[in-house]
């Protein structure tokens, strides 16, 4: 019997090209145009108002000689990142776990973990200035502390990475919950025949088979470590130890003394940071699939 194979008319080409070409001219206008101009302009020494001077790679020596901020914002950002990935994405993990046993009330339970990713980091930042606030902070109140949890430059980055974690916990949750509920049955029951235990069926059989969901956590989970903004501009514009690259990328290119080219420069050393984790976990994933 042959096989028919479908023809496009004039009018379904015309919407076919016009629907990828809007996405693609949107890509390139918002994405790919302004990462080449912050990659270009990472070389000059430019205002925004005056000419444009070359200046080679002088930006990023000077980040890493004479800008003391810089190695700051960089340790907060591996902290941020790791703190993310080994505390806050595994709880998410097994708070998943947890409510795919159905459990009872778990559909309040699982409102009650996602109900602070409908919030803003920015609105995270100022509740975190509720609870750790030296003054008039919950934390102090209830247990008769005098600490300076925001001021102190020694532990208000991880008061606040608690705070972010909040928020994190009950993204990762979600995503691994309807992981698992696509998990097919059949390989617990088989894994429970072979004599298998609840954790070695999790780690054996249900684990390996949600690669492409800890793909997709592992690419969040680097994004919103290494985008972290909102929460620390929020408590104090992210000085006094909570400096982050994305604070010094705003300073530098829309603060007082506007420094266009410094500033990208700061944002081409985080793009290279995202993309190096990124990028080396990918390419050890098809490895093995293939």
């Amino acid at each position: 019997m042959a096989v028919r194979t479908r023809r496009y008319s004039a009018r379904d080409m015309t919407v076919l090209v016009i629907g990828l070409g809007v996405a693609v001219i949107v890509n390139l206008g918002l994405i790919w145009a302004p990462t080449l101009a912050s990659i270009g302009l990472s070389g000059t020494d430019w205002n925004g108002i005056g000419p444009i001077e070359w200046v080679g790679g002088q930006n990023y020596h000077d980040l890493s000689a004479e800008y003391p901020p810089f190695w700051s914002a960089v340790r907060n950002n591996l902290l941020w990142l790791g703190f993310l990935g080994l505390v806050a994405t595994p709880f998410g993990l097994f708070c998943a776990v947890l409510l795919d046993r159905r459990l009872r009330l778990s559909r309040v339970y699982q409102s009650a973990l996602y109900m602070p990713v409908v919030l803003s980091l920015a609105v995270v930042g100022f509740i975190a200035q509720l609870v750790y606030s030296s003054d008039y902070g919950v934390l102090n109140a209830v247990t008769g502390l005098t600490v300076d949890w925001l001021g102190d430059s020694s532990v208000n980055i991880w008061v606040v990475m608690v705070a972010a974690a909040w928020r994190h916990v009950g993204y990762v949750m979600i995503i691994y919950l309807a992981g698992l509920k696509a998990v097919d049955p059949a390989l617990k029951e088989a894994a429970a025949i072979d004599g298998a235990n609840e954790r070695q069926s999790f780690f054996r059989v249900v684990f390996p088979t949600l690669r492409p969901v800890n793909v997709i956590v592992l690419v969040i989970t680097v994004i919103e470590a290494l985008r972290a903004f909102d929460i620390v501009y929020a408590i104090n514009k992210g000085r006094n130890g909570l400096e982050l690259l994305s604070v010094l990328v705003t300073e530098n290119i829309v603060g007082e003394a506007s420094r266009i080219g410094f500033g990208s420069a700061i944002a081409v050393i985080l793009l290279a940071i995202s993309l190096g984790f990124i990028v080396t976990y990918l390419s050890q994933l098809f490895r093995e699939e293939r």
